[in-house]
């Protein structure tokens, strides 16, 4: 049995949730046994708890009591449909303290589809956006600057985009050699600076290494200047021109991550053969659309992936970051839906040929796990699925380890030029593997 993210509530007490399966996935119509733990000092708490069970994040379909004996509790369901379900149990002491756990499955994952199809003029709007910035000069600028390691050459570098706009990134290569394989990095939500370390260990290694912000921002001013954004006209940038597709402030993010494939594969010192997307959260995001936009992306490495399956509230499942219709404010409700879809990360993924590894939490409330699926489903390529059933959004207690396990293996293969792990299984057909290392 798995334990999930347990909370801390004495020195001595700690709650724990896991199903009866250690992968946590089942198919429909399978029951799933629920097992609660109380480790330690379990005389401090009473003999009862109550439970809930959600699916999709959101639909409550069930809920009671439960009483632990010699500090183990069990519950049950048997899920209604395909989907995710998120499980949850609170107990609560004589002296009012409370301590909570989570624990994930997910039900015939591989057929949870999309809410809504995907727009009729999808491609022909994207389309029409890449030539917009194609008729903008890239006009890179690049200064070079201390990478920190003799072996490593580092350069800070803007690149124009539409409409004024420009990308600000760092790229890193090794000081020797010709020609690398490439890396692309997007990045995470939030108003922050680059921090070259992201780049310069991978460079090391061997890569040609761009790390782009989300943001048309210097990359590394004081603190203070991102906070000021942060807490300022930054504060909730997902719901800038949320009502409109040619205002969308992941229009121009969006088209940076296509620049940017661009000019790596553009440069001398790429080897022409191997050029990944990789990121987190908004990063994983980016990763689904470079190389939608982009056929030249070779690969692509997402974790958590936000942005999947924004209208999921329509089948009853909690849609995640960007939260498009909660930041709807005073726009009309209908506009931004409809904005969403064009940006929406199933209808990239669904673009996406080059094999894929992706991973995502059972318990991540931020990119929900039955979105996260919807998306992966749509992949055209050979694809890796790494279910954590213990994960957050955050990888809270070490919870991603065998995501970052796998990535490192996948970019060590492609540093040596072999194939990626699931084209080495299977040449013939696009290939699915939802595992757990």
């Amino acid at each position: 049995m798995l334990s999930f993210l347990p909370q801390l509530v004495t020195a001595s007490t700690i709650l724990t949730l896991g199903t009866d399966r250690t992968n946590a996935v089942y198919q429909a119509g399978e029951n799933i046994v629920w097992h609660a733990t109380l480790h330690g000092d379990a005389s401090k708490f009473p003999d009862g708890s109550s439970y809930s069970i959600n699916q999709g994040g959101g639909q409550v379909i069930g809920t009671g009591t439960v009483k632990f004996e010699n500090g183990k509790a069990v519950f049950e369901c048997t899920p209604p449909a395909v989907g995710t379900i998120l499980g949850e149990i609170i107990v609560t002491n004589h002296d009012g303290k409370v301590m909570r756990a989570l624990a994930g499955a997910a039900v015939a994952p591989e057929k949870i589809l999309p809410s809504l199809p995907c727009p009729d003029d999808f491609d022909a709007f994207w389309k029409s956006k890449t030539e917009e910035l194609v008729a903008v000069p890239e006009t890179p600028v690049i200064h070079i600057g201390d990478s920190g390691r003799s072996e490593v050459g580092y350069w800070k570098i803007s690149l124009a985009n539409i409409r004024g706009a420009h990308i600000q990134g760092q790229l890193a290569r090794p000081v020797a050699g010709n020609k690398f394989p490439a890396i692309l990095l997007v990045q995470w939500a939030g108003v922050y600076p680059l921090q070259k370390e992201w780049i310069t260990k991978r460079a090391a290694e061997g890569w040609l290494v761009l790390n782009i912000s989300a943001h048309d921002l210097p990359i590394d001013a004081p603190q203070s200047f991102y906070d000021g954004l942060a807490n300022g006209a930054l504060t909730n940038y997902p719901a800038i021109g949320n009502d409109d597709r040619e205002q969308s402030y992941f229009l121009r993010m969006y088209l940076s991550c296509y620049r940017a494939v661009e000019y790596l594969a553009a440069r001398p010192d790429w080897d022409g053969k191997t050029l990944i997307v990789t990121g987190t959260s908004q990063g994983g995001l980016q990763s689904f659309v470079a190389a939608a936009l982009n056929p030249k992306v070779t690969g692509i490495m997402a974790l958590v992936p936000a942005g999947c399956d924004n209208s999921g509230d329509l089948v009853g499942r909690n849609p995640g970051w960007p939260y498009w219709m909660a930041n709807a404010g005073n726009h009309d409700m209908n506009r931004v839906r409809e904005t969403a879809r064009y940006f929406d990360g199933v209808n990239f993924a669904a673009r996406v040929k080059c094999p894929a590894l992706v991973g995502l939490g059972l318990i991540d409330t931020t990119s929900p796990p039955s979105g996260v699926f919807a998306a992966v489903n749509q992949l055209k390529g050979s694809k890796e699925v790494i279910v954590m059933p213990d994960a957050n959004h955050h990888g809270d207690n070490n919870t991603h380890a065998q995501y970052i396990k796998r990535e490192n293996q996948w970019l060590a293969a492609w540093l040596k030029g072999h194939e990626n792990p699931i084209l080495a299984k299977s040449r013939a057909k696009p290939t699915t593997v939802v595992s757990r290392h």
